[in-house]
């Protein structure tokens, strides 16, 4: 399929908006390589279409300790080991929580949307070599806000980027969630290491 120009005419023209038999067909712009550029929150926006999987269910389960019913992180599409990870989560019908919250009306709860939030942040720092081995649990929430709710068919994209580590013991994350597009969870998740 190619795309034709559009000459100029007056307004209120009738060949205003018509291209011409003369003028040669024109391919769309190439947009330049802009990747190195992307703030990791823009990443959120994009939508799911031909996203690389960087890390799939099976190597996330050997990153993070969490398990069914509680493993809430699907697939990795950007990962940065020590600076950012943008993960996906399918919400599915099927889940335990959606038998009692609420009956008649599934909301995916809050909690288990700020713990697949901390579950995306702990993938950023489970590959960093100088860590000492453990287990990073939370330990503090800051800011979290919601912003509209998360039902069954929904596709969270979970974008977090880390913002501090001290003493290799104690991190701060930036995190934020998304379903198509629309922000639906924001804030700042911390933890630390229990040996």
């Amino acid at each position: 399929m190619t795309a034709t120009t559009a000459t100029t005419a007056p307004a209120g023209s009738e060949a205003a908006d018509a291209p011409t038999a003369e003028e040669p067909a024109v391919a769309a712009p190439v947009a330049p390589d802009i990747a190195a550029s992307i703030d990791p929150f823009s990443l959120a926006a994009a939508g799911p279409a031909a996203e690389p999987v960087v890390l799939a269910c099976e190597q996330i389960l050997n990153l993070l300790p969490h398990r069914y019913p509680f493993a809430l992180v699907d697939r990795v599409v950007a990962y940065e080991p020590g600076r950012l990870a943008v993960a996906i989560k399918n919400v599915s019908f099927n889940e335990p929580q959606f038998q009692g919250h609420f009956p008649g009306r599934p909301l995916m709860p809050g909690v288990l949307i700020v713990e697949a939030m901390a579950q995306v942040g702990g993938l950023i720092v489970t590959q960093m070599p100088d860590l000492p081995k453990g287990l990073f649990v939370f330990a503090g929430i800051d800011g979290v806000r919601f912003r509209r709710p998360v039902v069954p068919g929904d596709q969270l994209r979970i974008t977090c980027e880390l913002l501090s580590l001290k003493r290799k013991r104690f991190g701060k994350v930036r995190a934020q969630a998304t379903v198509a597009g629309e922000l639906v969870c924001s804030g700042e998740l911390m933890f630390s290491l229990v040996d």
